[in-house]
C-alpha cells in the first residue's frame, strides 16, 4: 500500500512566484490524490497542482525540477505575458513590506520576489530567502524547524496542543520546577531597576525604534506540535511602545523563528499574545504601550488560543 501523507501548511492560495499551488478541498476526492510522479504514486490528502503541466503531486515532488515537468517554465512564461500586458496600462508599484515578501532570515530586511530581488525557496526549511541568504549555511538551516509536517512526524492534535500550552500558562508560577516558570519579583525598587537594566543589555530589537519609545519585554514562544517535550523558544526583546499588538506579534514570531500564519489560517493555527502579568490575552488592535504592559513584563505567544476564547 502506498504511504499516506498530509501536507500541513497554509490555506490554498495562488502565488505568482511559485510554479505550484496547493489544491483546494473542493478539488479533492474523499481520499485525496496520488502523486503522479512515475516513481512515487503516494497518497497525499493535500496535494499540489503544477501550474505548468497541471499534474497533481505530493509535497516532495511539487516543484518542476522534482517531478521533471515536461512543460517546465510554462507558468512563468504565462505570468510574464500577463505582466507585460498589464504593466503597459498600470504604473509600477514601489515594493513595500505591505505588498512584498521579506527575506526569512532573522536579521535581513530585504524585500524579495520583486524585479530587483528575486526570492529563493530553501527546499529543506521551506522558507524564502534573498540571494544573499539562499544557501543553507547562510541562514543556519540546520537550526530551523521546516515549515509543514508529514503525517508520520505529527505530534499531538491541535486541540491537545492548545490545552497543553494554555494549561502551562494558567498554572504559571504555581510549580517553580516548570521550565517556563517566571522569575520571582524583586523585593525592592533597586532590585527591579537592576533587573530591568540587565534586560535592556540582553534585549534585541529593531534598531530604528527610538530609545525613549522602546518597551523591553521577556517573550516566550509556543512549542511546535512535533516538539512538545522540547523547551519553547524564548528571548528578551524591545518593541516600539506605539506599535499595535498585532505588529508586536509579527516581530516577536519572526525573531523567535516561529511559523506565523495569522494572515491566512483559522483560529486553530493563529498566534495570540498572552500577558502573564495581568493574566489576560491582548487584542491585536491594542497599543502595546497603552498602559497594561509595563517594562520588564512577560508575554507568551500561544497558537490556537482563539479557539478557547471563542474567536472566529
Amino acid at each position: 500500500m502506498s504511504p499516506v501523507t498530509v501536507s500541513k501548511g497554509r490555506t490554498p492560495s495562488p502565488n505568482a512566484q511559485e510554479s505550484f499551488t496547493q489544491m483546494a478541498d473542493k478539488d479533492l476526492e474523499s481520499i485525496g490524490r496520488h502523486c503522479q510522479f512515475e516513481y512515487c504514486h503516494q497518497l497525499d490528502f493535500l496535494p499540489f497542482r503544477c501550474e505548468s503541466c497541471r499534474g497533481t503531486f505530493c509535497l516532495d515532488h511539487r516543484t518542476e525540477t522534482a517531478h521533471r515537468c515536461p512543460k517546465a517554465g510554462e507558468w512563468a512564461r504565462r505570468r510574464n505575458g500577463n505582466q507585460n500586458t498589464s504593466t503597459a496600462s498600470l504604473p509600477t508599484q514601489k515594493p513595500t513590506i505591505y505588498n512584498s515578501d521579506q527575506c526569512a532570515h532573522l536579521d535581513c530586511k530585504t524585500l524579495i520576489n520583486t524585479l530587483k530581488d528575486p526570492g529563493v525557496r530553501c527546499p529543506n526549511c521551506n522558507r524564502q530567502y534573498c540571494l544573499r541568504h539562499r544557501l543553507r549555511e547562510e541562514h543556519e538551516c540546520a537550526k530551523i524547524a521546516p515549515l509543514g509536517a508529514r503525517a508520520g512526524n505529527q505530534g499531538p492534535s491541535n486541540a491537545e496542543t492548545i490545552r497543553s500550552m494554555f494549561a502551562r500558562v494558567r498554572t504559571w508560577g504555581k510549580d517553580k520546577g516548570q521550565a517556563l516558570a517566571p522569575k520571582p519579583k524583586a523585593n525592592s525598587a533597586a532590585a527591579r531597576i537592576s533587573e530591568l537594566n540587565a534586560l535592556k543589555k540582553a534585549a534585541k530589537g529593531d534598531a530604528s525604534v527610538p530609545a525613549d519609545k522602546r518597551l523591553y519585554l521577556h517573550v516566550v514562544g509556543t512549542a511546535d506540535a512535533q516538539a512538545q517535550k522540547a523547551e519553547p523558544p524564548s528571548g528578551d526583546f524591545w518593541f516600539d511602545s506605539r506599535w499595535k499588538v498585532g505588529r508586536v506579534l509579527d516581530d516577536a514570531a519572526r525573531r523567535l523563528r516561529i511559523e506565523n500564519v495569522n494572515n491566512r489560517a483559522g483560529e486553530e493555527e493563529r498566534l495570540r499574545i498572552f500577558h502573564v502579568d495581568s493574566g489576560e490575552f491582548l487584542e491585536f488592535s491594542e497599543t502595546i504601550g497603552g498602559g497594561k504592559v509595563k517594562q520588564g513584563h512577560t508575554i507568551v505567544l500561544l497558537r490556537g488560543a482563539g479557539v478557547i476564547l471563542g474567536k472566529s
